[in-house]
């Protein structure tokens, strides 16, 4: 399993970003997909989940109203529209899928979100 994220960057508050997330190494529509957050010193925090064919997706409260999450199973690729960015949604994101057992994780992406 791989996990590749992009498309972090400096933005200042209330500007848009796009993350992807490249995966590859599973047979990707049969799985539900995940971005997480992190900031140094505290848990990762999950952000928004979307199920194998692209819906329900779920966020948490913290962003709701302002990301999207999205796939698309064709290109085996998942997607995180930020919106309205806020200087506490710096961090750095994950995108994550849980096969079998074993929750799998890229490398993550920096996301800063200053003036």
């Amino acid at each position: 399993v791989q996990l590749v994220e992009s498309g972090g960057g400096l933005v200042q508050p209330g500007g848009s970003l796009r993350l992807s997330c490249a995966a590859s190494g599973f047979t990707f529509s049969n799985y539900g997909m995940s971005w997480f957050r992190q900031v140094p010193g505290q848990e990762r925090e999950l952000v928004a989940s979307i199920t194998s064919g692209g819906g329900p997706t779920d966020y948490a409260d913290s962003v709701r109203g302002r990301f999207t999450i999205s796939r698309d199973n064709a290109k085996t690729t998942m997607y995180l529209q930020m919106n309205s960015l806020e200087p506490e949604d710096t961090a750095v994101y994950y995108c994550s899928v849980r096969v079998l057992i074993r929750r799998y994780w890229g490398q993550g992406t920096q996301v800063t979100v200053s003036s």
